[in-house]
């Protein structure tokens, strides 16, 4: 890794678990991490969120070192 610190991107795209596993697979991604966006409920399950009652969306958090891809 270069000198230049890292970015993130925070992304919603339907299921997590699906975004999650294609990025991982990149070279430059240090790090992907699953969660919840938005919503009603303070630390929702993923069994509440599935039913569509909380308002949340599924998000990945992506830290990249921008030297080696970038976010375009």
């Amino acid at each position: 890794m270069s000198g230049n610190q890292l970015d993130r991107a925070t992304l919603a795209g339907g299921c997590f678990w699906c975004i999650e596993a294609a990025f991982e697979q990149i070279e430059g991604v240090r790090q992907v991490v699953s969660g919840y966006s938005g919503g009603t409920v303070h630390n929702p399950s993923y069994e509440q969120v599935c039913t569509g009652a909380t308002g949340h969306a599924e998000v990945v958090q992506i830290t990249f070192d921008p030297d080696a891809i970038s976010f375009k």
